[in-house]
């Protein structure tokens, strides 16, 4: 079997397509971006350049796979996903496109990477957050732009498996962070850039960092091996909902800075940009439902996690002073 991971250039998708790799898998890796510009670049793999938001490109991509890994998405943090809403929504063609694809293929099972974004906004508004569990995505009010795209879809996975019989997957992943990702450029999300911001004050020795916020706001941040564990084991499963993937371990933004702070061995003044873009006030996960349906979920440490992730970004600061 041939399995196809779409968007394999990107952080989540490099990390799938290694580990199957390892598994023995063969793995047809496809993304749009020109393979330099790939996150992780897999030699063993079948790798690709095709433009899956084109029906063409998703036909090519799935001829001959026995199963579907859709990583694939124009998307980054907060900054990005609140100033590109429309590139963010044409995602949805990727989708749409790769389960015609997929289906006509005969494919034997469909996995699409939601969020958990598509949580409605007034369930989030406390920075001591309940956690969402999954029954609460309804009624429907997801983040604006990116969350209506991961719900949208969510819901053509479904009616895909109901009306066509194609098998589908789908985990909501809550923040999900570690090495060989995004760590400048505006793509990256919070823990990336917290790290690179300390990477670089400790290597200036100018010792002081913007905080998008006023630092009080909560997230739950999973570690990339664990969501490449959470993400096998729901494809391999027969949970046909959606699934929330992710760390249940609730902390501040601030906290999050000072967890770096004591990896890296300094101390930052804060400055507060509270005009920066935020997104909610408080997200976690509920993680009863994976629990009990896999009987597992996400648990490394927040601390050991970004100490990994602080290491790697860290020699990347350093390389680029390098270069000039």
């Amino acid at each position: 079997m041939i399995a196809l991971v779409a968007g394999a250039g990107g952080f989540i998708g490099g990390h799938v397509a290694r580990t199957l790799l390892a598994h023995g898998v063969a793995v047809r890796a496809v993304d749009r971006k020109p393979v330099v510009q790939w996150h992780q670049l897999h030699r063993e793999a079948d790798n690709r350049v095709l433009d899956l938001a084109d029906s063409a490109g998703c036909r090519e991509a799935v001829a001959g796979c026995g199963r579907v890994y859709n990583f694939a998405a124009d998307m980054g943090g907060m900054g990005f996903i609140e100033s590109h809403k429309a590139a963010c929504m044409l995602s949805v063609l990727i989708n749409t496109h790769l389960l015609v694809a997929a289906r006509d293929a005969a494919v034997d099972r469909y996995f699409f990477a939601s969020s958990a974004c598509v949580y409605p906004s007034g369930r989030q508004r406390d920075a001591d957050a309940t956690a969402l569990a999954e029954a609460d995505a309804y009624p429907a009010d997801p983040e604006d732009g990116y969350g209506w795209e991961k719900l949208f879809s969510e819901r053509m996975c479904r009616h895909f498996r109901e009306d066509f019989g194609l098998a589908t997957r789908v985990a909501r992943y809550h923040n999900v962070y570690g090495p060989l990702g995004a760590w400048e450029g505006g793509r990256e999300k919070a823990p990336a850039a917290i790290c690179r911001k300390i990477a670089v004050a400790k290597a200036t020795g100018r010792h002081e960092i913007d905080i998008w916020g006023d630092g009080g706001q909560t997230r739950s941040f999973m570690y990339i091996d664990d969501c490449v564990a959470g993400t096998l084991r729901l494809a391999d499963s027969d949970v046909a909902e959606p699934l929330n993937v992710g760390s249940d371990e609730l902390v501040t933004v601030d906290a999050l800075v000072t967890l770096v702070e004591d990896i890296a061995g300094i101390r930052v003044e804060r400055r507060y940009l509270p005009d920066a873009p935020v997104g909610v006030r408080g997200r976690n996960s509920d993680n009863t439902m994976i629990r009990e349906r896999l009987g597992w979920s996400p648990g490394i440490r927040l601390a050991d996690g970004m100490e990994r992730t602080y290491r790697w970004i860290s020699d990347q600061v350093a390389a680029a002073a390098a270069r000039g």
